[in-house]
């Protein structure tokens, strides 16, 4: 029996996923809709996975994963996310994600993760491991490498357009706090325009611009 928890802050995705992991083999032992509760039910039920989403209020699911991991755990986490966030799988499984799928898979890919990574191999959806395959081939670093989990999470909003009262009420931050993350990543990018950022995150292969609206 695999043992899941579902960590994500829209209880529609939720429950979601709880539907399609209503198999003989799976079963769902919690729910939560913030990482610092997933993280008090991870350690009190120890399940064999859990499926997180990365933006929710508070604390990231990167910052989530790396607590997993420091914690000595034995949760393998898969992540699950938006298509539109899909920038960092390479800062997810160097935080220790076994996992990492978008929220538009099928039903049947969803599955198929949960079995794998509870056999003790990774997943990742073809699209994502494509591009790991194509970074590395490239051998260049990313500028975006030096930025911290919660700066890059900044820094995707606000290539999206998201004001800085948006970002906070969604991180769960004040806008001065998450004023000094834009000033701080744009220090180390060495950018001064959101322009300049996005252009630098296209550059890199982190950034679709069809699919993203720059703010100023």
């Amino acid at each position: 029996m695999i043992d899941v928890v579902l960590v994500d802050d829209h209880e529609l995705v939720r429950t979601g996923f709880r539907m399609i992991l209503q198999q003989p083999d799976v079963r769902i032992c919690g729910e939560a809709g913030t990482a610092e509760e997933g993280l008090r039910l991870i350690r009190a039920t120890k399940p064999h996975i859990a499926l997180v989403d990365v933006h929710m209020p508070g604390m990231s699911g990167i910052e989530l994963t790396e607590r997993i991991v420091r914690a000595n755990l034995p949760t393998h986490v898969i992540v699950v996310t938006v298509v539109e966030d899909a920038r960092f799988p390479k800062r997810l499984l160097d935080a220790g994600a076994h996992g990492y799928l978008t929220k538009s898979c099928a039903a049947e890919e969803l599955l198929n993760a949960v079995r794998q990574v509870a056999s003790g191999r990774r997943y990742l959806a073809p699209a994502v491991a494509q591009q790991l395959a194509l970074a590395t081939l490239d051998g260049e670093g990313s500028p975006f490498d030096a930025l911290s989990s919660r700066e890059l999470e900044v820094a995707m909003m606000l290539v999206r357009g998201k004001a800085l009262t948006a970002i906070g009420e969604q991180l769960n931050l004040s806008p001065k706090t998450v004023s000094t993350y834009k000033q701080r990543l744009m220090e180390k990018l060495q950018v001064d325009h959101v322009i300049s950022l996005a252009h630098l995150m296209t550059v890199h292969g982190l950034l679709d611009t069809h699919n993203n609206q720059v703010g100023n």
